[in-house]
């Protein structure tokens, strides 16, 4: 080898007797892999050295059972918006496009480091973690209706911002991407294969030999969308496809404007062009509170919920609060109506701490209709329509 690989943390770098190296998922002390900001870090620094490095080509797996990689990690995620927000004005585009390109840029460098590069998926990929498959030459799929790949981003009131709205489409046409981007929907088994998704569809614990097979055959590591002869739709076929879409689109829910943003000015780009298309718009949608309160309500506030449900831990108080929310409810939630609601809820709100809170705001958006762009009930009477 030509250089020494870099010592990482998130990741393990196995080297094969075969000449191959297995880029290992494999974050210390946790159940499941996320992108934090160390994990994307190292990606890049592993990138670097792919391109030097004198191997056959890279295998990435997961070094755990249960997923490839479920996403960021959303409570760095949090904290970054705090920093994006308590910049000036004037810096905050800066501030949120440096943050969050390194994964885009991570991702791109592995996949034009001039080696094959195979994705074994055992687990779900979902988030940063389908991203991450796409960016690999190459991908295996364990043949199960639990494991699966995914961009739920906007279920949290988010974008696929690491190259997802870009290389989706490229791959599987845009007609099929749209509803993974836009509704995060989840592709499983033969139905992956079928939509162009995954290559191959193997039984568990086939998948490494299989993606050994194929980086073994000198393939040539080349994107379709890095090929001289490819073509991308033209304008006027895009925006056939994205005007109705956009026409239904709810404004209150931003993110998937700003996803229908990112396809239709994106793909008639090259791809370089393309992916900082997308951070551009990522970065002023991360800015506005919608996100903020749906990864507090639908994403933390779930989490907590699920946990003290799971443990019959749940305040006892949640449940009169949902009533009371629906009691005031009229079905429009119009300003009177959400400060009715407020009213309502307030007085058995009383003595819980801010994650109970939480999980009322997400046991009140899950069974009411509350609008999860305003986070539930004691969110929006914190912080309003800011």
């Amino acid at each position: 080898m030509t250089a020494s690989p870099p010592a990482l943390e998130q990741f393990r770098i196995e080297i094969q007797s075969n000449g191959l190296v297995h880029l290992v998922f494999d974050c210390p002390g946790r159940t499941m892999n996320v992108f934090s900001n160390a994990a994307i870090h190292e990606l890049g620094v592993f990138a670097e050295w792919l391109a030097v490095a004198d191997v056959k080509g890279v295998l990435v797996r997961s070094g755990k059972d249960n997923a490839f990689c479920a996403g960021a990690d959303l409570t760095e995620l949090g904290v970054a918006y705090d920093m994006i927000m308590e910049a000036s004005p004037r810096e905050r585009f800066n501030v949120a496009f440096d943050h969050f390109f390194p994964l885009s840029k991570a991702v791109r460098a592995l996949e034009t480091a001039g080696k094959p590069v195979a994705a074994a998926i055992g687990g779900i990929a979902l988030g940063g973690g389908c991203e991450l498959a796409l960016g690999a030459h190459y991908r295996v799929l364990v043949d199960s209706p639990k494991i699966g790949m995914g961009l739920p981003e906007s279920l949290v009131g988010l974008l696929p911002g690491a190259g997802g709205t870009q290389r989706l489409p490229r791959l599987i046409g845009l007609e099929a991407a749209l509803p993974i981007l836009l509704e995060g929907a989840r592709l499983s088994g033969q139905a992956a294969v079928d939509a162009g998704l995954v290559h191959e569809l193997v039984a568990p614990g086939e998948e490494i030999a299989c993606a050994e097979a194929w980086l073994l055959s000198e393939p040539e590591p080349l994107q379709p969308w890095d090929r001289p002869d490819w073509k991308s739709p033209s304008v006027a076929a895009i925006d056939a496809v994205i005007a109705p879409l956009r026409a239904q689109a709810d404004p209150q829910y931003p993110a998937p404007i700003a996803i229908l943003d990112c396809v239709q000015y994106g793909l008639p780009q090259t791809f370089e062009g393309a992916i900082r298309s997308e951070m551009v718009i990522f970065a002023h949608l991360i800015q506005r509170p919608e996100p903020r309160n749906m990864i507090q309500t639908l994403f933390l506030g779930k989490t907590d919920f699920d946990r003290a449900a799971h443990k019959r831990e749940l305040p006892a108080s949640i449940e009169a609060i949902v009533a009371a929310a629906h009691s005031a409810s009229t079905g429009n939630f119009d300003a009177p109506t959400l400060q009715a609601i407020g009213e309502a809820v307030v007085q058995f709100g009383r003595g819980l701490d801010s994650r109970e809170k939480r999980m009322a705001d997400y046991a009140v958006v899950s069974q009411t209709g509350y609008p999860a762009f305003l986070g539930g009930p004691f969110t929006f009477l914190e912080r309003g329509f800011d």
